[in-house]
C-alpha cells in the first residue's frame, strides 16, 4: 500500500545548539501539525527517503516555526535535517470547520462558472494575505487568479473536484 503525503513544512535552518531546527510552515494548521508528541516525517533531499520523528516542542520565531524532535537534542542531532521537507502522511487530517479545505483537496478542482463556462484547473494556491488565491493556468491567456472569497466562489466540490465560481467583471482578462 502507498501512502500519499502532505508537505507541512521545510527545515531551512537549525536554531541555536539545543536541537531546534527552524521551519518555513506549508501548512494553514501548524498547531495542530506541530503539537507535542505529533508524527511527522522527515523527507531527506538527498535520498528521497522518509524518516519518522516525534516532536517534543513549537513555537513561533519571526516568520519561522521553530521545532525539537525527541531523541534529537543537540544542534550536531539536526544539522543534517537542513533543506528537508517535513511531512504528514494525506490520512491524518486535521479537523476542518466548514468552509475550510486543505491545499491538496483544492488543487486539481475544475473550476466552472455558474454558467457552466469551464475556467480550468487549479494547479496553485497563492497566500498573499487576508485570503487565498486559486491559479488556473489557460492556454494562450494569462492565468486566471480565483479570490477565494464569498462573492466569488459559490460552491466547493471536493469529491467531485469542482468549484462553481461568480464570474465577476475584470476577475478574468480574456
Amino acid at each position: 500500500m502507498t501512502t500519499d503525503w502532505l508537505n507541512v513544512g521545510k527545515i531551512v535552518n537549525t536554531h541555536g545548539i539545543r536541537g531546534e531546527v527552524r521551519v518555513i510552515s506549508r501548512t494553514d494548521f501548524p498547531e495542530e501539525r506541530y503539537v507535542e508528541g505529533s508524527e511527522l516525517f522527515v523527507k531527506h533531499e538527498s535520498t528521497n527517503k522518509r524518516e519518522p520523528i516525534i516532536v517534543t516542542s513549537h513555537r513561533k520565531h519571526k516568520q519561522f516555526d521553530l521545532l525539537t524532535f525527541k531523541g534529537f537534542e543537540n544542534v550536531n542531532d539536526v544539522e543534517r535535517f537542513k533543506g528537508s521537507i517535513l511531512q504528514v502522511s494525506k490520512d491524518v487530517k486535521p479537523d476542518l470547520a466548514e468552509g475550510e479545505y486543505l491545499y491538496s483537496d483544492i488543487i486539481g478542482c475544475m473550476v466552472v462558472t455558474v454558467d457552466e463556462e469551464t475556467i480550468g484547473e487549479i494547479t496553485e494556491i497563492l497566500s498573499p494575505g487576508a485570503n487565498d488565491v486559486w491559479v488556473v493556468p489557460r492556454k494562450g491567456k494569462k492565468d486566471a487568479l480565483i479570490p477565494y472569497i464569498d462573492p466569488v466562489v459559490k460552491e466547493v466540490d471536493v469529491v467531485q473536484k469542482r468549484v462553481t465560481i461568480v464570474l465577476m467583471e475584470g476577475l478574468i482578462d480574456e
